[in-house]
């Protein structure tokens, strides 16, 4: 489900002990990345969100995320809002966002989370929001309305995970003028291309390795660049939501596929 997945799991470490059998067929492997409903994931067209807007009138957005914030019991600030929509559970990355969360909560920003999974992370997240309600909001379950309302409403999505074959979550942020944070991984890294400051390049945040460190790094670089220039932000939004993720595209790479077996 991703060109950089289908060469991951030729590596042991991915492939669950079928790497050797996989690299003799390596003619026949090839990875297209998921496409997303674009009717569904629309912030034009959106009933769940709280006001629609467009890549060409972003006013709305901060009547999201002002929205978001009440709903979720934080107050309203101009810090960025970092939203976590994803089962918790390790290999999501949240063990890398435990290990410093103390630390990123220094910084002027706020933390949006929606899921559930692990005993160990939703008692960790439970007993932040407790201790920080006025930069940390937790949802525990799964709920569809809500998850676009963040993606509407936050202005930031992370999404470190160990592995992810491809991800859906950070195409939808994107979708919603939301920019993703992401480690290059799966589909992470065929999807989100890191912010490069010299010509104000890409679509979002990423780092290489799967390192606590550099995961706060990179949000520090995304809350300096929401906070110190506005237009970049804005330009890189605009890149995001401009990108097409459809199913549309998607297909058509599986139809090249096919004409190719067939010629």
């Amino acid at each position: 489900v991703s060109p950089t997945y289908a060469r991951e799991i030729l590596e042991p470490y991915y492939s669950n002990g079928l790497d050797n059998i996989l690299k003799q067929f390596t003619y026949k492997l090839t990875g297209i990345v998921n496409g997303i409903d674009y009717d569904v994931y629309n912030p034009e067209t959106d009933n769940l969100i709280y006001k629609k807007y467009s890549v060409d009138d972003l006013k709305n957005k901060a009547y999201n995320k002002k929205m978001l914030l009440k709903e979720m019991g934080l107050p309203e600030t101009d810090a960025p809002v970092i939203g976590i929509v994803t089962r918790l559970v390790k290999h999501k990355g949240l063990d890398l966002v435990k290990c410093v969360f103390e630390e990123l909560l220094k910084a002027d920003l706020k933390f949006v989370i929606l899921g559930s999974g692990e005993w160990e992370f939703e008692t960790f997240f439970h007993n932040a929001a407790q201790n920080h309600p006025d930069k940390v909001a937790l949802k525990l379950g799964f709920n569809p309305q809500l998850a676009h309302k963040i993606y509407a409403g936050a202005d930031m999505f992370l999404m470190p995970s160990k592995f992810e074959p491809c991800g859906l979550s950070q195409i939808i942020a994107m979708r919603y003028g939301t920019l993703p944070i992401v480690r290059e991984t799966g589909g992470l890294k065929d999807t989100v291309h890191a912010y490069e400051a010299w010509n104000g390049a890409g679509n979002g945040f990423s780092f290489t390795n799967y390192n606590a460190g550099d995961m706060c790094y990179v949000i520090g670089e995304a809350v300096d660049l929401y906070h110190q220039k506005p237009e970049a932000y804005k330009a890189l939004r605009k890149r995001g939501m401009a990108e097409d993720f459809s199913w549309a595209r998607s297909a058509k790479k599986y139809r090249e596929i096919y004409d190719s077996i067939c010629k």
